[in-house]
């Protein structure tokens, strides 16, 4: 029993033995081959970089290198009118040919460290209307190098370009912006490396990539050859045109619909009394001052051009036929009668009707029929009333009595029954009796208020204007809106 066991404990053991010795063999075959093949490669890049000079361009003496590029552009954004730039992150695609790094092996590319990149050819490559571009770095630098075996490579790196837009604003906000990208390489001639797009793919957009003030409408692409002012040698050059066409929806709320609801409501003083000057010259004044202050806000965005925009004309548009209406309340008020601001009276003359007596006034005239006895009584009067104590008011006036008696009766009797004695100042008696002088009664006027009659200039204006400012919108928008068809953009010539 005992030799069983041991019999199978060393079975054990040597089964143990054996499979662990497999396993490490197999191992070490597997440690073998990746060695042998990064020695392998490691060997053949070091064969391929064995007397290879990278400041000297592929095929030197023969015909130009080709650089094939496409570009791949993840997002665009922001476009400054105001520094006339537009930026976009992208991949930037270069593909050439160096026959000295074609290889034979069983892998048909080869992807390279970044730091390969310091030890062979490439390519010049730099953005003619470029501003801050640069490479992005974190965490790592974002490029790649792959090697095919016929001697291609392939140089991929992340940008966010910079460049600049030269815009023409004359349609600004219903404007279409054509924003070039000009790249080509910074020494070599055309002699020399030659650019020209990939046929299989030239500029890509991702497909989620939005903008919030424009929409992309097309982004061709061509070849260009260019000449410098100072050399007569040509480069080669590729450009791109991204085609933005601008939204409005923005602008017609905050500052297209402002400025006509601040032209309907200078029209409000059409329906206001004239009088009402006040009422008026306010709404006038305050509806100029918010159109100001949209105007000026309105431009804040907008570069000094040194040319009226589509937004300006629409501005200055408003705020004419909100100074128009304050001059017509002008005239208006030129041609009032009364004035304004005030309730005026008139009153109409009637014999017939009796005033109240707080409103009456009442002249009363004593008829004196004089006659020589009168005289000589008024007289013998006159010096009574003086030796009573009735002084004289100067030389040549004196205060008499006159008695109730002398008085007419008046036509109503006061409600008190009552009669007022007054004193009437007098001359002292004249030799001869003056003239009869006729009775007149005269009642005040009733007071009755009397208001201007509306204007017939506020009558026609509530027509004219609103038919005027809908006749201007409408040739407004239809020559911005059909502008883009009657302009011929200057296009520059390219060369295939």
């Amino acid at each position: 029993m005992n030799q069983r066991l041991l019999l199978a404990f060393a079975n054990l053991i040597s089964s143990y033995a054996s499979f662990s010795v497999a396993a490490n063999s197999n191992l070490s075959t597997r440690q073998r081959a990746q060695s042998n093949n990064h020695g392998n490669i490691s060997e053949l890049l070091d064969n391929l970089l064995r007397g290879y000079d990278n400041s000297v361009r592929p095929d030197f003496g023969g015909p130009p290198a080709t650089v094939e590029v496409d570009i791949m552009v993840r997002s665009m954004g922001p476009i400054s009118e105001v520094d006339m730039t537009y930026s976009m992150d992208c991949y930037f695609r270069q593909s050439w040919v160096d026959r000295r790094l074609a290889f034979q092996g069983g892998k048909e590319t080869l992807a390279l460290s970044i730091s390969m990149l310091a030890r062979i050819w490439k390519p010049d490559t730099y953005f003619y209307n470029g501003k801050q571009s640069y490479l992005h770095t974190i965490t790592s630098p974002n490029k790649f190098v792959r090697l095919y075996q016929d001697g291609r490579v392939l140089y991929s790196s992340r940008l966010t370009i910079k460049a600049g837009c030269p815009m023409n604003l004359e349609d600004f906000p219903m404007d279409t912006q054509r924003c070039p990208l000009r790249f080509g390489s910074f020494g070599y001639t055309s002699r020399d490396v030659v650019y020209k797009w990939n046929s299989a793919r030239q500029v890509a957009i991702a497909e989620d990539m939005k903008l919030s003030q424009f929409d992309l409408v097309a982004n061709p692409t061509a070849n260009h050859s260019m000449a410098p002012t100072l050399s007569h040698r040509e480069y080669s050059m590729l450009l791109v045109s991204f085609h933005l066409q601008r939204h409005m929806g923005n602008f017609l709320i905050q500052v297209y619909g402002p400025c006509v609801l601040l032209v309907v409501l200078s029209w409000v003083s059409f329906w206001l009394n004239r009088e009402a000057t006040a009422d008026r010259v306010s709404l006038g004044i305050t509806t100029v001052l918010t159109m100001t202050f949209l105007g000026l806000e309105a431009r804040t965005d907008l570069p000094k051009v040194p040319y009226p925009t589509a937004l300006d004309f629409f501005v200055f548009l408003s705020f004419a036929f909100i100074f128009a209406t304050i001059i017509q309340f002008a005239v208006v008020h030129y041609f009032t009668k009364y004035g304004s601001g005030e309730c005026y009276f008139s009153s109409d003359l009637s014999d017939t009707e009796n005033s109240s007596d707080e409103e009456d006034e009442k002249e009363v005239i004593v008829k004196w029929r004089t006659t020589s006895n009168d005289t000589a009584q008024r007289k013998s009067s006159w010096m009574n009333d003086q030796s009573r104590g009735f002084a004289l008011n100067g030389e040549e006036g004196l205060n008499e009595v006159i008695p109730l008696s002398a008085i007419p009766e008046p036509s109503r009797r006061r409600p008190s029954g009552q009669w007022p004695i007054s004193c009437i100042p007098c001359s002292p008696p004249p030799a001869k009796a003056p003239p009869p002088r006729k009775l007149s009664r005269r009642r005040r006027r009733r007071r009755a208020p009397r208001y201007n009659s509306v204007s017939k200039i506020d009558r026609a204006s509530r027509v004219v204007f609103p038919l005027f400012f809908l006749a201007i919108n409408v040739f407004y928008w239809y020559a911005y809106l059909s502008r883009s068809e009657r302009i011929n953009y200057a296009q520059p010539k390219y060369q295939d």
